[in-house]
């Protein structure tokens, strides 16, 4: 389960628009300060956005993100199963093993 989100997505969008849309562009810092969030906060909201408008390639878009959250939720899932098929089969083998004593 995530944890609960600090700041609202419509104060996240907000506050990157007015960003994108300043010119010249605002100190991180100073923007963050009059908005009352965390200039790293702000400074990654911007990073991330840009990454998704295909502006930087140091990091994964918001989409590749989700697609790797269901992946490794799906991954983990099928080893589960996977552990629970390799426990059934070693049952049954040993129960249909002609070698082993019946008592």
């Amino acid at each position: 389960m995530a944890a609960p989100k600090k700041y609202p997505d419509e104060l996240r969008e907000r506050a990157v628009r007015l960003y994108r849309e300043s010119d010249p562009k605002p100190v991180i810092r100073q923007l963050a300060r009059q908005l009352g969030v965390h200039h790293e906060a702000l400074r990654n909201w911007i990073r991330q956005d840009e990454a998704d408008r295909g502006q930087r390639d140091d990091r994964p878009t918001t989409s590749d993100l989700e697609e790797l959250r269901r992946l490794r939720r799906e991954n983990a899932e099928l080893k589960r199963a996977n552990e629970i098929l390799k426990a059934a089969s070693a049952f049954f083998a040993s129960e249909l093993d002609p070698t082993r004593r019946r008592s």
